[in-house]
């Protein structure tokens, strides 16, 4: 049963992934990313990676969920700034 922490955690986890739609979108559609910082998404990858890692050992679905999510954004962000350099 999911206790009502998680659940403001999915809440909270909802939002702030939801965040960074907007610019994969952006970038996607106009196929620029020059105002993007390479170095920043790359360090910020491999920070929600490690959040992953942490979710699971503490086995939060919001934890796990929301950086599932950010990270496949933030891989498409990297890539789309990679193919567009």
């Amino acid at each position: 049963m999911i206790n009502k922490f998680e659940i403001i955690g999915l809440i909270a986890a909802t939002l702030t992934t939801a965040a960074f739609v907007p610019q994969v979108y952006k970038a996607w559609k106009t196929k620029s990313t020059k105002s993007l910082s390479l170095p920043m998404y790359l360090i910020f990858f491999v920070g929600i990676m490690l959040w992953l890692v942490y979710g699971f050992h503490l086995n939060s679905l919001a934890m796990i969920l929301s950086n599932i999510v950010t990270g496949i954004l933030t891989l498409i962000l990297i890539l789309l700034k990679l193919k567009y350099k």
